[in-house]
């Protein structure tokens, strides 16, 4: 399990963390979101153990993580920006790779390798940008994590790539209980992966939920009457946003299914349609509320 608790960072003069308090369930799968600039990544980078925080504890199975060699060993951090070093190949980089964790598994990387059909003895540096974010998850992968923190980790692969990349992934998380953090502005790819979300906005946490419950305690709701109606059909309703357009009212209300069904049957509509938003119209409504510079994009 991964802790963090009232973390703080700043960098010279610039605050990028403020409070942070998580948790992340081993063998789960979390997704980080958030506005850019929002600090996911100094996040991820302090939870992997790159960077120490001010303030607050960061703690992998009751542990703190920074310097924490025997802990590392079993962490891999892939980050937006990849780095590999200048002029080696993919076996190269394998060997290396085989030296600094002892989970390393050589029969896989060879598996994958006929997977992913890339040349093992070519320089990394000379492939395109998609197969580098290909050397990188297949060296992640073969490391046998117990726990890996990706960031932007989808940019650059082609879709079949992708899948297969996300089944390899979930199949670890399945069958090794390994734990997964992601943090990407894909949140469709987020939503079909994770099992818990987190939002952050400035440095802030604004919230932090299992991703079905997340999903079922908003709800998108178009209506229409026969005649003029009152705010009266919205009373003792938790309405997030309310927008009419000629007749028909499209509204976005915070509650459960059927009590949002109950009040709003009493009034006899013509037209009642209530759907489960998406993870990014909920992720669009969360920034809007939090001051983020977004205007009708949520409906």
């Amino acid at each position: 399990m991964i802790q963090v608790q009232n973390v703080n960072k700043k960098f010279e003069k610039d605050i990028v963390l403020k409070d942070i308090s998580l948790k992340v369930d081993k063998g789960s799968i979390y997704g980080l979101l958030g506005s850019n600039g929002a600090g996911k990544t100094t996040l991820l980078k302090t939870i992997s153990g790159i960077v120490k925080q001010n303030s607050g504890t960061v703690e992998i199975e009751r542990k703190p993580v920074f310097e924490n060699i025997p802990l590392k060993e079993r962490i891999i951090f892939l980050p937006d920006t990849l780095f590999f070093f200048s002029q080696y190949t993919a076996n190269q980089m394998a060997k290396f790779y085989q030296n600094m964790y002892p989970n390393w598994n050589q029969n896989r990387f060879v598996q994958m390798q006929n997977l992913l059909d890339l040349d093992p003895n070519k320089k990394i540096h000379r492939f395109s940008k998609g197969m580098q974010r290909q050397v990188a998850f297949w060296l992640a992968l073969c490391a046998m994590p117990d726990y890996l923190i990706l960031d932007e980790p989808f940019d650059g692969l082609d879709p079949v790539i992708r899948k297969k990349i996300k089944s390899w992934v979930i199949q670890d998380v399945a069958e090794r209980e390994m734990t997964v953090i992601v943090s990407s502005h894909n949140l469709s790819e987020v939503e079909d992966i994770c099992d818990a979300v987190g939002i952050i906005h400035r440095g802030n946490l604004l919230l932090e939920k299992e991703l079905d419950d997340l999903k079922s305690d908003i709800h998108k709701v178009q209506l229409a009457f026969k005649q003029e109606t009152n705010d009266d059909i919205f009373a003792g309703l938790h309405v997030l946003h309310q927008e009419k357009r000629g007749s028909v009212y499209v509204c976005i209300i915070r509650g459960e299914y059927e009590d949002i069904e109950k009040q709003i049957n009493q009034f006899n509509p013509v037209v009642f349609d209530i759907l489960p938003l998406t993870l990014e119209e909920i992720f669009i409504y969360e920034m809007e509320g939090a001051g983020y510079a977004i205007e009708n994009i949520l409906l």
